[in-house]
Protein backbone atom coordinates (compact mmCIF):
# COMPACT_ATOMS: atom_id res chain seq x y z
CA UNK A 1 0.00 0.00 0.00
CA UNK A 2 1.37 3.47 -0.92
CA UNK A 3 2.15 5.54 1.95
CA UNK A 4 -0.06 8.32 0.90
CA UNK A 5 -3.11 5.58 1.56
CA UNK A 6 -1.78 4.45 4.62
CA UNK A 7 -1.33 8.16 6.02
CA UNK A 8 -5.08 8.74 5.02
CA UNK A 9 -6.81 5.52 6.53
CA UNK A 10 -4.42 6.56 9.66
CA UNK A 11 -5.90 9.47 9.93
CA UNK A 12 -9.70 7.97 9.56
CA UNK A 13 -10.72 8.46 13.12
CA UNK A 14 -9.73 12.10 13.41
CA UNK A 15 -12.19 12.85 9.89
CA UNK A 16 -15.15 10.88 11.13
CA UNK A 17 -14.56 13.30 14.46
CA UNK A 18 -15.15 16.21 12.72
CA UNK A 19 -18.80 15.87 12.66
CA UNK A 20 -18.97 16.75 16.47
CA UNK A 21 -17.60 20.29 15.71
CA UNK A 22 -19.01 23.37 14.52
CA UNK A 23 -16.84 23.80 11.57
CA UNK A 24 -15.73 21.03 10.21
CA UNK A 25 -11.69 21.31 10.09
CA UNK A 26 -10.08 19.14 6.99
CA UNK A 27 -6.48 18.59 7.04
CA UNK A 28 -5.52 20.31 3.79
CA UNK A 29 -2.14 20.73 3.87
CA UNK A 30 -2.06 16.64 3.54
CA UNK A 31 -4.02 15.96 1.05
CA UNK A 32 -2.17 18.93 -1.34
CA UNK A 33 1.30 17.80 -0.39
CA UNK A 34 0.16 14.45 -1.25
CA UNK A 35 -0.88 15.48 -4.72
CA UNK A 36 1.79 17.07 -5.54
CA UNK A 37 4.23 14.54 -4.45
CA UNK A 38 1.95 12.15 -7.19
CA UNK A 39 1.91 14.74 -9.74
CA UNK A 40 6.36 14.98 -9.57
CA UNK A 41 6.27 11.34 -9.50
CA UNK A 42 2.79 10.34 -12.40
CA UNK A 43 4.73 12.07 -15.41
CA UNK A 44 1.59 13.59 -16.70
CA UNK A 45 1.95 17.63 -16.48
CA UNK A 46 -1.83 17.84 -16.15
CA UNK A 47 -1.55 16.75 -12.59
CA UNK A 48 0.55 19.59 -11.50
CA UNK A 49 -2.39 22.13 -12.48
CA UNK A 50 -4.65 20.09 -10.26
CA UNK A 51 -1.82 20.56 -7.27
CA UNK A 52 -1.87 24.18 -8.08
CA UNK A 53 -5.89 24.66 -8.14
CA UNK A 54 -5.94 22.29 -4.87
CA UNK A 55 -3.62 24.97 -3.35
CA UNK A 56 -5.81 27.69 -4.59
CA UNK A 57 -8.67 26.07 -3.38
CA UNK A 58 -7.16 25.39 -0.22
CA UNK A 59 -6.43 29.25 0.68
CA UNK A 60 -9.96 29.98 -0.56
CA UNK A 61 -11.80 27.70 2.12
CA UNK A 62 -9.50 28.90 4.77
CA UNK A 63 -10.65 32.44 4.14
CA UNK A 64 -13.76 31.38 3.60
CA UNK A 65 -13.76 29.54 7.03
CA UNK A 66 -12.37 32.56 8.75
CA UNK A 67 -14.95 34.94 7.60
CA UNK A 68 -18.20 32.47 8.77
CA UNK A 69 -16.56 32.05 12.09
CA UNK A 70 -15.94 35.66 12.34
CA UNK A 71 -20.03 36.02 11.28
CA UNK A 72 -21.25 33.47 13.68
CA UNK A 73 -19.56 35.04 16.27
CA UNK A 74 -20.82 38.44 15.81
CA UNK A 75 -24.26 37.01 14.92
CA UNK A 76 -23.86 35.09 18.60
CA UNK A 77 -22.37 38.61 20.50
CA UNK A 78 -25.41 40.85 18.44
CA UNK A 79 -27.78 37.71 20.14
CA UNK A 80 -26.75 38.00 23.22
CA UNK A 81 -26.53 41.80 23.76
CA UNK A 82 -30.49 41.64 22.29
CA UNK A 83 -31.33 39.32 25.12
CA UNK A 84 -29.62 41.64 27.52
CA UNK A 85 -31.95 44.62 26.25
CA UNK A 86 -34.82 42.64 26.76
CA UNK A 87 -34.00 41.78 29.77
CA UNK A 88 -33.63 45.58 30.63
CA UNK A 89 -37.22 46.47 29.04
CA UNK A 90 -38.54 43.67 31.38
CA UNK A 91 -37.34 45.27 34.49
CA UNK A 92 -38.37 48.60 33.76
CA UNK A 93 -41.51 46.89 33.12
CA UNK A 94 -41.97 45.54 36.45
CA UNK A 95 -40.51 48.97 37.76
CA UNK A 96 -43.55 50.57 36.01
CA UNK A 97 -46.11 47.52 37.19
CA UNK A 98 -44.55 48.35 40.84
CA UNK A 99 -45.28 52.10 40.44
CA UNK A 100 -48.65 51.65 38.80
CA UNK A 101 -49.75 49.82 41.55
CA UNK A 102 -48.79 52.27 44.45
CA UNK A 103 -50.88 54.31 42.72
CA UNK A 104 -53.57 52.66 42.32
CA UNK A 105 -53.48 51.08 46.08
CA UNK A 106 -52.86 55.02 47.54
CA UNK A 107 -55.80 56.65 45.86
CA UNK A 108 -53.49 59.17 44.68
CA UNK A 109 -51.00 59.76 42.80
CA UNK A 110 -48.53 62.75 42.70
CA UNK A 111 -46.97 64.72 40.04
CA UNK A 112 -43.10 62.88 40.86
CA UNK A 113 -45.04 59.26 40.58
CA UNK A 114 -46.87 60.22 36.83
CA UNK A 115 -43.04 61.83 35.47
CA UNK A 116 -41.38 58.29 36.80
CA UNK A 117 -44.53 56.14 34.89
CA UNK A 118 -44.34 58.26 31.71
CA UNK A 119 -40.04 58.15 31.91
CA UNK A 120 -40.38 54.51 32.14
CA UNK A 121 -42.44 54.39 28.95
CA UNK A 122 -39.91 56.22 27.09
CA UNK A 123 -37.02 54.17 28.35
CA UNK A 124 -39.08 51.09 27.60
CA UNK A 125 -39.51 52.31 23.96
CA UNK A 126 -35.88 53.23 23.74
CA UNK A 127 -34.75 49.65 25.16
CA UNK A 128 -37.40 47.96 22.76
CA UNK A 129 -36.07 50.19 19.54
CA UNK A 130 -32.15 48.47 20.38
CA UNK A 131 -33.07 45.53 20.75
CA UNK A 132 -34.72 45.11 18.08
CA UNK A 133 -31.63 46.63 16.32
CA UNK A 134 -29.85 43.75 17.96
CA UNK A 135 -32.03 40.91 16.76
CA UNK A 136 -31.95 42.14 13.18
CA UNK A 137 -27.98 42.35 13.06
CA UNK A 138 -27.55 39.11 14.68
CA UNK A 139 -30.37 38.05 11.41
CA UNK A 140 -27.86 39.66 9.33
CA UNK A 141 -24.38 38.29 10.57
CA UNK A 142 -25.97 34.40 10.46
CA UNK A 143 -26.86 34.54 7.07
CA UNK A 144 -23.60 35.40 6.11
CA UNK A 145 -22.36 33.29 8.51
CA UNK A 146 -24.22 30.52 6.04
CA UNK A 147 -23.29 31.77 2.91
CA UNK A 148 -19.44 31.79 4.04
CA UNK A 149 -20.04 28.24 5.24
CA UNK A 150 -21.75 26.89 2.40
CA UNK A 151 -18.57 28.24 0.25
CA UNK A 152 -16.21 26.69 2.46
CA UNK A 153 -18.08 23.49 2.05
CA UNK A 154 -18.08 23.41 -2.14
CA UNK A 155 -14.52 24.29 -1.46
CA UNK A 156 -13.41 21.24 0.20
CA UNK A 157 -15.56 18.98 -2.07
CA UNK A 158 -13.67 20.49 -5.04
CA UNK A 159 -10.43 19.72 -2.83
CA UNK A 160 -11.53 16.05 -2.33
CA UNK A 161 -12.93 15.41 -6.10
CA UNK A 162 -9.34 16.99 -7.03
CA UNK A 163 -7.50 14.68 -5.12
CA UNK A 164 -9.47 11.77 -7.08
CA UNK A 165 -9.07 13.16 -9.96
CA UNK A 166 -5.40 13.18 -9.33
CA UNK A 167 -5.06 9.37 -7.88
CA UNK A 168 -6.92 8.26 -10.62
CA UNK A 169 -6.01 10.47 -13.61
CA UNK A 170 -9.03 11.21 -15.06
CA UNK A 171 -9.10 15.02 -16.15
CA UNK A 172 -12.86 15.20 -16.03
CA UNK A 173 -12.68 14.63 -12.13
CA UNK A 174 -10.69 18.13 -12.05
CA UNK A 175 -13.15 19.70 -14.81
CA UNK A 176 -15.83 18.89 -12.07
CA UNK A 177 -13.60 19.73 -9.03
CA UNK A 178 -13.11 23.26 -10.99
CA UNK A 179 -17.03 23.99 -11.29
CA UNK A 180 -17.71 23.10 -8.07
CA UNK A 181 -14.78 25.26 -6.74
CA UNK A 182 -16.28 28.55 -9.35
CA UNK A 183 -19.69 27.70 -7.19
CA UNK A 184 -17.47 28.09 -4.02
CA UNK A 185 -16.43 31.58 -5.65
CA UNK A 186 -19.65 32.47 -5.93
CA UNK A 187 -20.66 32.09 -2.37
CA UNK A 188 -17.42 33.68 -1.24
CA UNK A 189 -18.11 36.59 -3.08
CA UNK A 190 -21.84 36.83 -2.01
CA UNK A 191 -20.97 36.55 1.62
CA UNK A 192 -19.21 40.24 1.05
CA UNK A 193 -21.99 41.47 -1.08
CA UNK A 194 -24.91 40.86 1.83
CA UNK A 195 -23.63 43.17 4.43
Amino acid sequence: MPAWQRSILNRGPAILSLGAMEEAEVPLEHLHEEIHDHAEHGGEKWISWVALSTAILAVLAAIAALLSGSHANEAMMRQIESADQWAFYQAKGIKAAVLDAKMSLSGSSSEADREKAEKYSEEQNEIQKEAREKETEAKANFHQHEVFARGVTLFQIAIAIAAISALTKRRRYWMVSMLIGAVGCIFLALGFVQH
